[in-house]
């Protein structure tokens, strides 16, 4: 496997690094004043950006004391093109969450919702391929990644784009398999948002979206910020960047991959879980009720202060340690996920926060509530260790504890993994190369497959080739090739895409059923063709 920051990381691990990290010998005192404290991160995001010279841009909010010290755009909207701003889009995926369990939170308020009642209260068609836990798991496990689904459970759902709709994503979650026990063990899972964005939308009378633009957006002053993406203006959006290869997905040159957001995250029927996108003015908003604990600046309250506590209250352990070391200084004795937000403890204090990932952008929300002070990081490409170095760098500014160089630690972290990313490539090459024939001619393989959860995935006979399609997910498709023995791979023709292998169960010289595993070790988790159990139609 890859070394390679993940998405998954980026999203909910640990800000602890996996490796001893080098210090340096310039400690740091806290600001003495906000405007000490804004050029300090200020200076500090210009020099990651010079380190990590293939990032397009960077916005960044900080908020102090109540008041947003620093909102500020650093870069350009696409490589070679107009410089952001303090103004300009950017998809934050799951930084939606949060949003979402404070729109719950708020009818949890009004006596229409309650965090322990069971999902069927609201929602009484909601059921689960393990039927023993219909009625009882609850809106706090919706929103807490403990119900035992595998990690990014039915994401292909959604992701990659996909033409579902709401409806149709809640009516499969009765085929999704759930492979772990009930609240023992955390995996993070989007589709369960989803839900809790439709129980907001059966408590409130009104769909998620309009919910929280009219009940927290509006209120908040947000007006820039939209709940859901297909609504982004791509002239005043950063567009979204990576790496296509070649050879594989996350490698190759930066590139600009897509001539707006929604063309690459288009989560309009998955938006609790991931749909919102805003720019540092208007995510400051956010920060400074989220420190206010649901008040605002006029007096009034977004949620009342119990509802801040609960959502700030850990219900399952991500994971554990011994705690820091002088070579991991800030290693969490413990992280968890409370409720839309990951709970940790970071050199001696309270950390809450919580990372978006989506194609093309990586993202993340820090609060230190200890220090009155949160912040937020909004990128345009796919640079784990950049946002790690943001994400670190700048929590350690907030609590004058810089003494390690986590620019130069993800410059080096990052080395290795396209090194070791590059030979895994070479390997699955060399692979295929040395291969056994498959046991059938190709066109045995052609027909519609099929999987409880998703839906039909077809194989087509081409003159001498096959193509695969997923039917539901327009991106996913391309000709099928020999790999070794029944097991094929895909090029996909969109190169955005993660390739993938199918391998058949063959009996009495019949193709019965399928199986499918992404075929980089650094794929995204939300390309769960893991989970797919297909069966000839």
């Amino acid at each position: 496997m890859s070394i390679r920051l993940t998405r998954r990381a980026a999203l909910v691990s640990s800000v602890a690094g996996a490796a001893a990290l080098p210090t340096r010998g310039w400690a740091q005192a806290p600001a003495n004043d906000s405007a000490a404290l804004a050029d300090q991160v200020d200076a500090y995001v210009k020099r990651t950006m010079a380190a990590f010279p293939d990032q397009p841009a960077v916005s960044v909010a900080l908020v102090k004391g109540g008041q947003a010290v620093l909102t500020r755009g650093y870069g350009v909207r696409a490589t070679g093109g107009a410089a952001v701003d303090e103004h300009t889009l950017f998809a934050i995926a799951s930084n939606t969450k949060a949003v979402t369990c404070a729109a719950l939170a708020i009818l949890i308020d009004e006596g229409k919702v309650k965090w322990d009642e069971p999902v069927r209260t609201y929602l009484p068609g909601f059921s689960l391929a393990k039927p023993e836990l219909n009625d009882m798991v609850t809106v706090r496990d919706l929103v807490s990644h403990r119900i035992g689904f595998g990690l990014g459970a039915g994401d292909l759902l959604f992701w990659p784009n996909s033409d579902r709709t709401r409806a149709e994503i809640m009516a499969a979650i009765p085929h999704v398999p759930i492979e772990d026990s009930f609240r023992t063990t955390y995996h993070y899972c989007n589709l369960m948002f989803v839900a809790a964005g439709e129980v907001v939308a059966a408590a409130s009378g009104m769909p998620w979206e309009q919910f929280v633009q009219t009940r927290i957006l509006d209120r908040l002053g947000m007006t820039e910020t939209l709940p859901l993406m297909t609504a982004a203006d791509p002239a005043k959006s950063a567009l979204p960047h990576g790496r296509v290869g070649p050879p594989l997905r996350y490698q190759g040159e930066m590139r600009t991959i897509g001539q707006s957001i929604q063309e690459v995250w288009d989560w309009a029927a998955a938006g609790a879980a991931g749909g919102f996108v805003t720019n540092p003015v208007d995510w400051a908003k956010w920060i400074a009720v989220q420190l206010a604990r649901g008040a605002l600046p006029d007096g009034s309250r977004l949620y009342s202060e119990a509802r801040a506590n609960e959502m700030w209250r850990p219900n399952i352990l991500i994971s554990n340690s011994a705690g820091p070391t002088a070579q991991l200084p800030n290693r969490a004795v413990a992280s968890t996920y409370a409720t839309g937000w990951q709970v940790q403890d970071y050199r001696g204090e309270r950390m809450i926060t919580h990372g978006g990932g989506a194609p093309g952008f990586v993202s993340g929300t820090v609060l230190i509530p200890g220090r009155d002070a949160g912040f937020s990081y909004f990128t345009n490409a796919e640079e784990g260790f950049l946002t790690r170095a943001l994400r670190s760098g700048i929590t350690d500014i907030v609590m004058g504890k810089a003494d390690v160089d986590w620019v130069a630690d993800g410059v080096r972290l990052k080395a290795e993994g396209d090194a070791k990313s590059i030979a895994a490539a070479a390997e699955i090459d060399a692979k295929q190369a040395a291969g056994a024939p498959p046991s059938l001619p190709l066109s045995a393989f052609a027909g519609t497959w099929r999987d409880p959860w998703y839906g039909d995935i077809v194989i087509e006979a081409r003159d001498v080739v096959l193509w695969l399609k997923f039917s539901r997910t327009p991106s996913l498709q391309g000709p099928l090739e020999p790999y070794d023995g029944d097991t094929l791979r895909t090029r996909f023709t969109d190169r955005r895409e993660e390739d993938l292998f199918i391998t058949f169960k063959v009996e009495n010289g019949v193709p019965i059923a399928a199986t499918m595993k992404a075929v980089s070790p650094d794929a995204d988790f939300s390309y769960d063709y893991h989970d797919l159990r297909l069966t000839r139609v």
